[in-house]
């Protein structure tokens, strides 16, 4: 018997439009094959195969370019991480955060800045901290898609062409989440409950996650009411290696000269070099020179082509090179709510609510060298001997053994809590036969809430035998210490001495802040339809975003390092880290000492700290943007009056974008606790746009779409760009200066695509896009000494920095852009031609190749261009790929999914000597099973990172240098769903 299809039985429920787009697909394209005497049964769709064809049938009616994901069933998307599902769709790559959790995406090669995010309509912010590293927090406009549970969510669509009727802000998409609304779903009454265990092999925990959805239709009323909530704890542990930077020799003065050798004053006056010991035999007090003169001398000779006078310029080492133990706990619970009154099919009204709260404590510990990364003022590098070097032709260290190295233990502690809060009324209601009046109005708000971030170190002082080893070839070293680093005997906490030297204490590396981001939007539209062929759109827009940030300052008196009471020793407020040495290896040590933060805060009266605002350099930054917006368009299907299949939509929008915004300058005051204050600082721009955008979609022969698209688009400024503020970090010697006066990102986009649907629930396409990138925005670096920013000298106090030192210092401008181009390869093929058992199989896969060329200044003065150079856009993979392998029957499903990624800028200019920062290429494999028990009970087993791949940073585009690279581990859940 031949099977054909003549209709599609979802069992599993998805929205009643993707259920009419997959039924209209499937039956229309059997039966036009089927001959009339041939006997037929049904096939019954199911899970992950009902998913992906309720996305087609969306993906094939739509006029844009849009690629969507559907719940598998109730409270089931396809992957434990919004973000990670989204890898399966064509152009999207996922930038993963601490813990190698999917954080935000790509798409197209434009980052997150890039892609706007609307939840239920209504266009969202969402914020998370992360470890420096990974870029800390966003600055407002971004979307960090690990803030939600995915169970409360239906359905995510990727648009990726842009029409009038959708408000505009996106260069790469429009990403619209949707929540499940109650009249969508088949029964009057549905009640669905999973629980899950989730086991990392890194943390050896077991960790619950759990959902429940409620749905309620009242009879003929046309009222429903839907709930649902999701709960999830973790415990996240990963290890690995941390240079933090990599640094030419000459950049905190050189090392040590040998005996007999002339001595490396390092810019140091007579009097500093007394104090602090220097001479003819020893580098510091007590502490000898031992630089072998073949090994100094290798140092010297290697000068970058640029700087061919400056000994030491193309020897290039671990600016603190260390090994990490860091350990997350995480607890993220979200839910929704809507209402839903849909008497007739001419009315649709939904009001909606979502909550979302992420809360993270992460504990980092580090045991490193910080000589490397220090200058004579802190006695650093200038006080480190050199007894064995060896570097490779590009200047990168193969091998050093040092004495004279201040060894570090450090910990630091970050608590975070970031909140999503939404209210939208959606309404929808047909007039009469040719007249539709639509709208939204919403007010949703999303905060950041950085509770504490607090570092803590202990300090071995001119250890010897110190020693860093590339020679096994690999990518990230075998350090040795030269001391016993588990005990706590070996290292100190004081306060500094009068020369310099750092003894261990305690730092805020972020002060208590918290960014705000208040959103509000109402939307008028208006649709007439004057025929089958030809109908008529406008509408209006009027959009609110409030961003505030806040930081509070200690007062000074409350950095001060105090020595141990007595009796106390280090012993008594340390712990040991235990365990790197197996989950890593690469010589990292079974155990080493670090700072206790309870045990300290308890010895110190941490709880005790004083925090004060604007009156001691503390206070508020806020920016106000108002965006109003009107459209007109045309819809159009001429297929009656051609022949052929001709449809699509053709419009303008119209933009105005005014923005306010408002800071406090740091200055000097002699009556401030903190000898510092707050300058009022306030700023003001406005801009408006005409962007046209067109959508036709061509059928020459039946199942062949031919997709054309152009429009003009902008991209605005993250919003924490845009206060009229600067600040720096003594300890690392940063800073940055923001920029009120920034334009929005602009660009000509044009996009072609060949769509072939040869088969029920099947596609092979073909795309290719075009963004002509008017203007960019580029952190712009400079070095700068800190004595001529006109920023008060107390900013330094407690950081052992001297005002004469280089910061480098970034301002964000306008840069020229230039040209994006790329090709999307998609597949999706259900083996249902296939007989048995192999009709059940089933693959997807997808490629997109990028490449761009734009402008960046790689170097300033006061802002003014000095060096520039054409590379990718930053965020940029060249290559992507997802590929998925599935069997599915009517008990049993199975898939797996592999996702590559190549290398990325991450930033771009990079510190001097080096070109970019950058990160290697990845690939992760994922894979789920389940079985269905019963109707309504499911087994579920998930694995994710089967490959147990590492994340790999770099800088400089042809060192490749590693900067950090970390293991996740692999992630295995199991769990079971019931629905009734």
């Amino acid at each position: 018997m031949s099977v054909q299809v003549t209709r599609a039985i979802f069992t599993r429920r998805v929205s009643a439009l993707a259920i009419a787009s997959t039924m209209m697909i499937g039956g229309s394209a059997a039966a036009q094959d089927q001959p009339a005497e041939q006997e037929t049964a049904d096939i019954v769709v199911t899970g992950f195969r009902a998913s992906l064809d309720s996305a087609l049938g969306m993906k094939r009616q739509e006029a844009a370019a849009i690629d969507s994901i559907v719940a598998e069933d109730i409270g089931k998307f396809p992957d434990s991480n919004l973000a990670e599902s989204m890898q399966r769709v064509p152009g999207v790559a996922l930038a993963r955060g601490d813990g190698g959790e999917g954080r935000n995406i790509s798409v197209r090669g434009l980052g997150a800045g890039f892609t706007r995010v609307r939840i239920n309509g209504m266009e969202g912010t969402s914020q998370t901290g992360s470890s420096d590293i990974y870029g800390a927090g966003n600055n407002g406009r971004s979307f960090d898609f690990n803030v939600f549970p995915t169970e409360i969510f239906s359905a995510l669509s990727v648009r990726k062409t842009p029409s009038a009727d959708v408000e505009e802000g996106s260069l790469g998409a429009t990403v619209d989440l949707s929540a499940p609304k109650p009249m969508d779903q088949k029964d009057d009454f549905v009640l669905s409950m999973t629980a899950r265990g989730v086991y990392n092999e890194l943390s050896k925990k077991v960790d619950p996650r759990a959902s429940m959805l409620i749905s309620k239709k009242f009879g003929d009323s046309g009222f429903g009411i839907l709930g649902s909530i999701a709960y999830q704890k973790r415990n996240i542990r990963e290890v690995g290696y941390s240079a933090v930077d990599i640094l030419s020799a000459n950049t905190n003065g050189g090392f040590c000269s040998p005996l007999g050798a002339p001595i490396n004053t390092a810019g140091q006056t007579p009097e500093q070099l007394a104090l602090r010991g220097v001479t003819a035999e020893n580098c510091s007090t007590g502490n000898p020179r031992t630089s072998d003169p073949d090994a100094y001398q290798a140092i010297q000779d290697l000068r970058r082509d640029d700087l061919p006078d400056t000994p030491g310029s193309g020897a290039f080492l671990p600016r603190l090179p260390r090994y990490l133990n860091s350990e997350q706990d995480q607890e993220r619970i979200g839910g929704s709510l809507t209402l839903q009154f849909n008497p007739d099919d001419d009315t649709d009204i939904s009001l909606d609510f979502l909550y979302s709260r992420f809360e993270v404590t992460r504990r980092d510990n580090y045991i490193a060298a910080v000589s490397f990364a220090r200058s004579a003022s802190n006695s650093g590098q200038p006080m480190t001997s050199v007894r064995d070097v060896e570097f490779d032709e590009n200047g990168s260290l193969v091998y050093g053994l040092f004495d004279g190295v201040d060894v570090r233990s450090e910990g630091l502690v970050d608590n975070f809590v970031s909140t999503f809060k939404q209210a939208n009324l959606n309404f929808r209601r047909r007039l009469n036969d040719n007249l539709e009046v639509s709208g939204i109005v919403g007010f949703n708000r999303s905060i950041w809430d950085g509770k504490k971030r607090l570092q803590t170190y202990m300090d071995a002082i001119n250890t010897d035998g110190f020693s860093i080893d590339f020679r096994d070839g690999g990518s990230t070293p075998v350090i040795g210490f030269g001391i016993d680093v588990n005990d706590p005997a070996s290292f100190n906490y004081a306060p500094g001495l009068a020369d310099g030297t750092v003894l261990g204490g305690f730092s805020y590396q972020g002060k208590p802040s918290k960014n705000t981001t208040d959103n509000m939007t109402g939307e008028m539209n208006l649709k007439w339809k004057v025929n089958d062929a030809l109908s008529f759109k406008v509408g209006g827009q009027y959009r609110r975003s409030d961003f505030k940030s806040t930081f509070l300052r200690p007062y000074s008196a409350d950095l001060v390092v105090r020595a141990l009471p007595a009796g106390t020793s280090l012993a008594d407020i340390t712990t040991s880290i235990t365990g790197v040495d197996k989950l890593w290896g690469n010589g990292a040590p079974s155990s080493w000492a670090a700072i206790d933060p309870e045990k300290w805060a308890d010895t110190f009266g941490f709880d005790d700290v004083r925090y004060c605002g604007v009156e001691c350099g503390g206070g508020d930054s806020r920016v106000r943007e108002e965006v109003m917006s009107a459209y007109a368009m045309a819809n159009f299907d001429l297929e009656d009056a051609i022949g052929f299949g001709v449809r699509g939509d053709i419009g303008v929008r119209y933009v105005k974008t005014d923005m306010r915004s408002s800071g406090y300058i740091t200055v000097s005051s002699a009556t401030s606790p903190t000898g510092l204050t707050g300058q009022f600082a306030a700023a003001t721009n406005s801009y408006d746009d005409w962007l046209p955008s067109a959508n036709i979609v061509i059928e020459p022969v039946r199942d062949v779409l031919v997709r054309l698209s152009g429009a003009k688009v902008l991209a605005r400024p993250e919003l924490g760009l845009l206060t009229p503020t600067s600040g720096v970090n003594g300890v690392t010697r940063v800073g940055n200066v923001n920029n009120p006066y920034l334009d929005p990102i602009r660009a000509n986009t044009f996009d072609v695509a060949v769509e072939w649907y040869f088969r029920p629930g099947s596609l092979l396409s073909a795309a290719f896009f075009y963004k002509d990138i008017k203007s960019f925005i580029q952190n712009v670096n400079s070095q700068i000494p800190f004595n001529e920013l006109g920023l008060p000298i107390e900013l330094l106090e407690g950081t052992n920095t001297a005002p004469t030192e280089l910061f480098t210092v970034s301002q964000p401008f306008n840069t020229p852009g230039g040209p994006l181009k790329g090709i999307e390869l998609n597949a999706q093929i259900p083996f249902t031609f296939l007989d048995g058992v192999l009709g059940n199989f089933g693959v997807l896969a997808n490629y997109t190749h990028v490449t761009s060329k734009i402008d960046y200044i790689l170097a300033s003065v006061n802002g003014t261009p000095t060096v520039t150079t054409t590379a990718d856009l930053v965020g940029l993979s060249k290559n992507t790929a997802s590929g998925t392998l599935y069997y599915e029957d009517d008990k049993f499903s199975i898939r797996t999914t592999g996702n590559f990624r190549d290398k990325f800028i991450r930033g771009i200019p990079a510190s001097p000597g080096s070109d970019l920062q950058g990160n290697a290429k990845t690939f992760y494999m994922d894979a789920s099973a389940s079985y269905n028990v019963t109707d309504r009970l499911k087994i579920i087993v998930e694995a994710q990172n089967l490959t147990d791949e590492q994340n790999r940073l770099y800088i400089d585009s042809q060192r490749q240098d590693t900067l950090f690279e970390t293991r996740i581990g692999r992630t295995f859940t199991f769990g079971v769903t019931y629905r009734m």
